[in-house]
């Protein structure tokens, strides 16, 4: 058998071959496509995002719109009566051109009862012009001003008051428990300390006290107090930066566009307070640093305090006042008083040490008063420009403060001013404190630079509508509190006191350079009121009683106030407190707790009247009043 193929038939073979690997192409090509495909199937099966969930429509909160005022403050006319009344006070704050820090930031002001004659006299604190200028004709010493019947008359002369020194605040007191009140009073350099001796005379008495503080310091706000409830008076004082005319100079301080500016507080470093106590015998020792009240940065140990304002509250109900401050720049300071001669700082565990952002402010004035029915306790500072005035709220006993300058409708009134002094004091007798904030801006040449800053600046009366309203403090108009208050000034220091006699606070606003303002409260709402002196024993309680508690039961409502002259900045208010009853005709008691603990009653005092109330050695005694002042 032949095995050899023809032509024919291998050509035949050869394309049956080509035709099956063609076909085994085709299949593999096909095969090839479906493996990818599901392969690609798979992995897309594996690696696609979970899906959206359905969509549900969810409940939107409800969301709160403030109400506007529903309610507007009452009409109360403040009339100027500064030159009327004999004040020509003008505070030579020492400018000639250099702007030096301390230019700018003088000066304060005290009412006090010096001649213990019934009304409240006023200390006027001056600086002078600095010793490597000139001598110019312009006034270099404090004024003490005797208030006659409602006219001031110029006592200063040979008064011991009438001394040159750069100063800058005061602060009243009777130290020595011997029925006169004396003064302390605050300067760039060493401080100074005038015992009342009577008969409108004042001596010095610094270097015997040992309160002079350093040379090299720069005293501003101070405040007496009996930190040890010993019975008498001690001294705090803040301190500012670290201050001289070389460095300050020396930091080519610069307006935007050109020109010498004042100097940042960011520029200089802080500083330590003093705290004095009270060793009797017309002695104190510094306790500063024992106490526990220098407080250091915590990342370089250099003092961290730039002080400004002082305030005095026992917060925690210990029966000790602790001591809030307010400070320039960096965080404020809450010294809690232990009762046992010692303080910490829990400014930043309360609160009250820096905005509602974390950041510090440029803080100046302090106040403190408890606000809605005595169910919360109010610290106002008053801030830089572009720095809402704070309002930190805690409840009593409690040391845990917010800031509710925002829900309370005072923060945006208040964010495009530059709030030195401030007080809270009830100008319309209603039986709610009102807050009160004198402005004005450092740089006087600000406007160039500021479109929208003025060196000169309304003050401000924000009204208390209550706790039960959707805006707590109002701000007022001109059309409310009179054309002469909100007229725009350079203010710095305020003070208030019942200067006539007649049952309402008047207001004193001081200035850096230029005259004060005097401003007479001439409200005619016909509420009742009631005025309140406690006198101390001199022995368990200082004579002044400052740090006593007062409240006075009226119909369905009771006030507490606190006998504390120490506010504002650099200033100091009278000590008799007023407590506005509106349309209540009756109060059923006074009640006093003073600062040792004791606690005494008056039932039923007559209204529209100021009340003298001596302290009693039983605290279950209950007496009338000691004298009554038409």
């Amino acid at each position: 058998m032949n095995n050899q193929l023809t032509d024919s038939e291998a050509d035949f073979e050869e394309e049956r071959d080509d035709a099956v690997i063609s076909r085994a192409l085709r299949v593999s090509l096909v095969a090839i496509v479906v493996l990818a495909i599901a392969g690609g199937g798979i992995a897309f099966l594996l690696s696609r995002p979970t899906p959206a969930p359905p969509i549900r429509q969810s409940e939107l909160a409800a969301v709160e719109i403030r109400e506007a005022p529903t309610i507007s403050p009452p009409v109360v006319n403040f009339t100027d009566i500064t030159g009327a009344s004999g004040i020509s006070f003008v505070h030579n704050n020492g400018a000639r051109g250099d702007k030096l820090l301390p230019e700018t930031m003088g000066g304060g002001c005290a009412f006090f009862d010096f001649d213990n004659d019934g009304d409240q006299d006023l200390l006027l604190v001056n600086s002078k012009d600095w010793p490597w200028d000139e001598p110019s004709n312009r006034s270099s010493t404090s004024v003490l001003y005797r208030n006659d019947d409602g006219e001031f008359v110029d006592v200063t002369k040979d008064s011991g008051l009438d001394v040159a020194r750069y100063a800058m605040g005061a602060a009243v007191g009777d130290y020595d428990n011997d029925g006169l009140v004396d003064v302390f009073i605050t300067t760039v350099g060493r401080n100074l300390l005038l015992r009342n001796l009577g008969d409108a005379k004042f001596a010095d008495v610094t270097d015997l006290a040992g309160v002079a503080g350093d040379a090299d310091q720069w005293s501003t706000s101070a405040g007496w107090f009996d930190y040890d409830n010993d019975g008498d008076l001690d001294l705090f004082v803040c301190n500012y930066v670290k201050w001289s005319r070389e460095y300050d100079q020396g930091q080519g301080f610069q307006l935007v566009g050109g020109g010498r500016a004042y100097g940042r507080p960011q520029n200089f470093e802080g500083t330590f307070p003093y705290l004095y106590r009270n060793e009797g015998e017309g002695k104190f020792v510094d306790v500063s640093a024992d106490s526990g009240i220098q407080v250091r940065n915590d990342s370089t140990g250099v003092p961290r305090s730039k002080s400004l304002g002082v305030a005095f509250c026992d917060f925690d109900g210990n029966g000790f006042l602790d001591v809030v401050v307010s400070n320039d720049t960096v965080q404020n300071v809450l010294l809690s008083n232990d009762g046992k001669g010692h303080f910490v700082d829990i400014g930043m565990l309360s609160g009250i040490a820096f905005d509602s952002t974390g950041n510090a402010r440029g803080a100046m004035g302090i106040d403190v008063t408890p606000i809605r029915n005595r169910n919360a306790l109010a610290v106002a500072i008053g801030n830089f420009s572009n720095e809402m005035t704070a309002l930190y709220v805690t409840k009593p006993g409690r040391m845990q403060f917010y800031d509710e300058a925002v829900t309370s409708g005072l923060g945006p009134s208040t964010r495009s001013l530059l709030t030195f002094g401030l007080f809270y004091f009830d100008y319309d007798l209603d039986g709610r404190d009102d807050l009160f904030c004198a402005n004005g801006h450092l740089e006087d040449e600000i406007n160039r630079v500021q479109a929208s800053q003025h060196y000169e600046q309304p003050p401000q009366i924000f009204w208390n509508a209550g706790a039960d309203q959707a805006t707590e403090f109002i701000p007022t108009t001109a059309a409310q509190v009179g054309s002469d208050l909100i007229k725009p000034i350079v203010g710095r220091g305020a003070s208030y006191a019942d200067i006539d006699n007649d049952g309402d606070l008047d207001v004193l606003i001081t200035t850096t350079g230029r005259q004060p303002r005097l401003l007479r409260n001439d409200q005619t709402l016909d509420h009742h009121w009631l005025r309140i002196r406690l006198v101390g024993d001199g022995v368990d309680c200082n004579r002044d009683a400052i740090g006593a508690w007062v409240e006075v039961h009226a119909g369905d409502q009771v006030q507490r106030k606190q006998v504390m002259p120490t506010r504002s900045y650099l200033s100091q208010v009278e000590l008799p407190l007023t407590f506005g009853l509106s349309d209540v005709g009756v109060v059923s008691q006074i009640h006093v707790t003073w600062p040792d603990g004791v606690e005494q009653t008056v039932e039923n005092p007559d209204i529209d009247r100021l009340h003298v109330i001596e302290r009693t050695g039983n605290p279950a005694d209950s007496m009338p009043s000691a004298s009554v002042l038409e």
